[in-house]
């Protein structure tokens, strides 16, 4: 079959894909998250590669049918997971021109408007950071590498000679600095640059889940003492586990004392910044050097889509330029080449469906999604403190609820003994997902509003299952 299909053939198969997933889309507020336990498998498939193509429609269909019936739907209402939202249509409709045009975004003249969608799309970012000195940034595959990428800046900012001379030519070894909930991707960007992941102090969080500055402190001079570089330090915003939001005023002034890189680790929490009433809960961020936030989580995107933004533009082509031959040189155009500011050299158009949907929907329905989605997680907060069965285990601060099942100590081994038999009675059926975690090493059982399908009786019917579960063991 030749890969050039014709007119009539691309509009049967468009339109027969159109229908799954309008028919998908249709079913996600009622939907079970996945298969119940008894039926689902995990062994690999072993179809040898097809030598001869079969006929189009059917290869869709089954395709279609299989991934639906016995795939794992985090766009469900149910799923009360990880930061696996429901896409937002138009983004759907986004990624599918992207596939279609397939821009190549690493140079400036062989992509031209999509480039500047993307340079506006970062702008409009930055500007609701609450920048007024120039910034600027790039779309990145996602938090990870937007945490690497910040953090490759940072290394570059304080000790230029890095950038050509590697961490060889410094006389003490450099050391950076991140809650002990702060995301796993700080530990992986240390090791990846070479710094070695001992190189990260982890410090402990005080009874808000917050970095504490005091011992933070206390850390970076003992470093200082022991003849070490400090020369970062990571703010979370939104920790994975509870939302936490560490005092982003108290580090930047820290990190301005002792010149250090502030870098905001917004990857889930610092989308807030699109809600007016409610982005005082990432009070300070505009003190930031460089902030990380993923569209594929509380904006609504599909994957991947993660931005880096920093508020020294000079440093992402000294960190990431380079000059090549193959590549086209034109000095004159009045935006960088994408492939000078970016850990990336070939990539999509990653903006497109951020930049669509808000073209569709406004600014005003994200402020309009928080605000809905913190009102559940406060509804759900308070029934949990309301509970014969439950107690509230860490603030609510975002549309995450960290709860206990009330009588086996928090940090014992019962409770987390506990928790996983009720988060796995929760999920035995396959319409609910929920899971069971630790926040400041204490087991916890957590949920959280993602979708925007998500409604009270949503909760309502995870409350009955909790309840159900909590009495059976």
């Amino acid at each position: 079959m030749s890969f050039d299909l014709d007119s009539k053939t691309r509009r049967r198969l468009g339109y027969k894909m159109i229908d799954w997933v309008d028919e998908y889309f249709s079913s996600l507020p009622d939907r079970p998250v996945q298969l119940p336990i008894e039926q689902r498998t995990f062994a690999a498939l072993a179809d040898r590669m097809p030598e001869q193509g079969q006929e189009a429609e059917a290869v869709l269909n089954e395709a279609c049918q299989e991934l639906i019936d016995k795939g794992f739907h985090v766009p469900a209402a149910n799923y009360f997971g990880l930061m696996n939202p429901t896409p937002a249509y138009l983004a759907v409709l986004a990624e599918t021109l992207v596939a279609a045009l397939n821009p190549q975004l690493a140079s400036l003249a062989r992509s031209q408007l999509a480039s500047k969608i993307e340079a506006e799309t970062v702008r409009w970012i930055g500007e609701r950071v609450g920048w007024r000195v120039p910034f600027d940034g790039t779309f990145t595959s996602g938090g990870n590498e937007a945490n690497f990428s910040a953090l490759a800046l940072a290394l570059a900012w304080r000790f230029p000679e890095v950038v050509e001379s590697g961490l060889a030519s410094l006389s003490k070894p450099p050391v950076l600095y991140a809650s002990s909930e702060a995301h796993h991707s700080i530990d992986k960007s240390a090791g990846l640059l070479g710094l070695g992941r001992r190189a990260l102090r982890r410090i402990p969080v005080d009874d808000r889940i917050q970095l504490d500055p005091v011992r933070l402190e206390s850390t970076i001079q003992d470093d200082l003492k022991q003849g070490l570089q400090p020369f970062a330090i990571v703010a979370s915003a939104g920790t994975t586990n509870s939302g936490a939001i560490d005092d982003i005023p108290a580090l930047a002034d820290l990190a301005r004392r002792y010149e250090l890189w502030l870098h905001v680790d917004g990857a889930y929490g610092a989308a807030v910044i699109f809600s007016d009433h409610h982005r005082n809960l990432v009070r300070g961020i505009a003190q930031a050097d460089s902030v990380t936030i993923d569209p594929h989580k509380w904006l609504a995107m599909p994957f991947a889509a993660g931005v880096l933004l920093t508020s020294h533009p000079e440093m992402l082509q000294k960190t990431f330029g380079v000059s090549t031959p193959y590549m086209p040189h034109a000095s004159s155009l009045p935006l960088l080449d994408n492939f000078k500011i970016s850990v990336q050299w070939s990539r999509r158009m990653n903006s497109l469906k951020l930049w669509l949907t808000l073209r569709v929907h406004g600014r005003l329905a994200y402020e309009e999604l928080i605000d809905q989605q913190l009102r559940l997680a406060e509804s759900f907060a308070d029934w949990t403190t309301k509970s014969r069965e439950f107690v509230l285990a860490a603030p609510q601060i975002l549309p995450i609820v960290n709860f206990c099942l009330k009588g086996p100590a928090r940090d014992s081994e019962a409770a987390a003994a506990a928790h996983a038999r009720i988060a796995s009675e929760v999920c035995a059926d396959g319409r609910l997902w929920i899971s069971e975690t630790r926040v400041a090493g204490n087991s916890v059982l957590r949920m959280m509003v993602i979708s925007y399908l998500t409604e009270e009786k949503h909760l309502q019917s995870l409350q009955r299952a909790l309840i159900k579960a909590a009495r059976k063991i």
